[in-house]
């Protein structure tokens, strides 16, 4: 690399892929009728909605999330003689006008800078019975993936609390998708909901449409186990879970996209509760034979296009979904996987175990994953591809749409941001979400 690159590499990001931890503002507001308080300067937590909704598929703030953020918008005043006062009329005036259920004060750069004992104040309402929670989300803290994670543990010990009694076999607590960072999210979350409960699980969902809000965080530590699926976001989540409920988890690092994968996961999690299989037998017969009724006919346009079709794609994005999508094209459908660039900022303790699961996507094509954050470098790295002759596919954020446009390639959001869609309930994962991909890709194709 060259020290142009390098000085950028260390000390600029150009085209950021996330937000910083205050974007945990987002988590709380995906919680039916949970209300963020953001306290930190003016514009913080709406930049972090900009980036993580509305330029992220246009999903919408809803009823707590946005402009609806309650904000302490701390200035000069309050870093000079503190902001103490300032947040206790802020909470004050949330509890009364917003209509919620939990509400989670979160902290930004300035407030952890200046030493303001938020802590203190947020105790004082839980003393009084208030539902209210205090999590340091200051963004040199990590980004929006980090404070997700530290906002959930903060609900899980001061609004969950402890709890000795038994476990309820089959209920599951399900650490997925982070609310908003994802597009899909929503529709992830149903079809993963749809997918465990037709095996034969209960399932704690605790974020967006299926999620029964806080009744449902109650219900966590009765839960028999975590399943976290995720190369590495919501591992935190489920040890801290282990250590304060005795609660196991199962960790399923690579999302399940297609036949193959979904049915293999829905096995090994119905292995590790140690429920009776046949529930979950029947219903990946019924969903196989529908998924490859409609592979069968996709093959049909598959084998008589084959001229105008990639066949090589380059992924750039998050972990999570780089990983799950790159295998579902390789090992399914057949692509080469010419480049795979992560673009989260994975913790450096993590990256080593998603190398080797890269590693061990293909026995045929080499997958060494690269993990890049400036956008500048990962355009150099997509031009530079060997795409052979077919025209290249870029599966990636909005910030590849020009190397796309250059290259005359084919360019599919599937990362942050996204401004070229708008989206409502859309999958990628599961029987059901493999087949809106392949419908996604080869739409744009005979388009192109």
């Amino acid at each position: 690399m060259t020290e142009i690159n390098q000085s950028i590499q260390s000390n600029t990001i150009v085209h950021p892929r996330y937000g910083c931890a205050i974007g945990a503002v987002n988590t709380v507001a995906a919680i039916p009728r949970g209300i963020p308080i953001a306290n930190c300067g003016p514009g913080c937590a709406d930049k972090q909605y900009f980036m993580l909704s509305f330029s992220n598929g246009f999903q919408g703030a809803g009823y707590s999330g946005g402009g609806a953020v309650p904000s302490s918008n701390v200035g000069e005043n309050e870093i000079v003689f503190g902001g103490h006062k300032k947040l206790d009329e802020l909470i004050k005036a949330s509890l009364k006008i917003m209509d919620g259920d939990i509400f989670v004060v979160l902290t930004g750069c300035a407030v952890e800078l200046i030493g303001d004992d938020v802590g203190a104040i947020v105790k004082e309402y839980q003393q009084k019975g208030y539902p209210v929670v205090h999590a340091e989300a200051a963004g040199f803290k990590g980004n929006n993936l980090v404070g997700h994670e530290t906002v959930v543990k903060a609900i899980v010990d001061q609004y969950v609390g402890e709890y000795k009694g038994r476990k309820k076999k089959g209920l599951i607590n399900l650490w997925f998708d982070v609310p908003y960072y994802h597009a899909n999210w929503r529709g992830n979350n149903i079809e993963l909901k749809r997918v465990l409960e037709g095996a034969g699980f209960k399932v704690n969902i605790l974020f967006g449409s299926e999620s029964a809000g806080t009744s449902e965080w109650k219900e966590i530590p009765k839960a028999q186990f975590n399943l976290v699926v995720s190369p590495w976001v919501g591992l935190d989540i489920a040890q801290h879970l282990e250590a304060k409920y005795k609660q196991p988890f199962l960790h399923v690092p690579i999302i399940p996209i297609g036949e193959e994968a979904t049915t293999e996961f829905i096995r090994n999690v119905v292995a590790f509760a140690g429920i009776d299989n046949k529930k979950a037998e029947d219903f990946i017969k019924v969903e196989a034979e529908r998924y490859y009724y409609f592979l069968e006919h996709f093959s049909e346009f598959f084998s008589e296009y084959w001229f105008g079709l990639p066949a090589r794609f380059v992924s750039v994005g998050e972990a999570a979904y780089n990983l799950a999508i790159t295998k579902y094209l390789t090992d399914q459908i057949g692509l080469i996987p010419a480049k795979q660039i992560i673009t989260d900022n994975t913790p450096e303790k993590h990256r080593n175990n998603i190398r080797e699961l890269f590693h061990g996507i293909s026995d045929e094509f080499p997958l060494d994953v690269e993990f890049i954050e400036d956008g500048y470098l990962i355009e150099q790295q997509v031009k530079n591809v060997d795409y052979g002759s077919s025209v290249p596919l870029i599966l990636g954020s909005s910030w590849e749409s020009d190397v796309a446009k250059e290259l005359n390639g084919l360019l599919i959001p599937i990362s942050t941001p996204i401004v070229s869609e708008v989206v409502i309930n859309r999958t990628y994962v599961g029987y059901t979400g493999a087949l809106t991909l392949l419908e996604k890709i080869y739409s744009e194709t005979v388009r192109g």
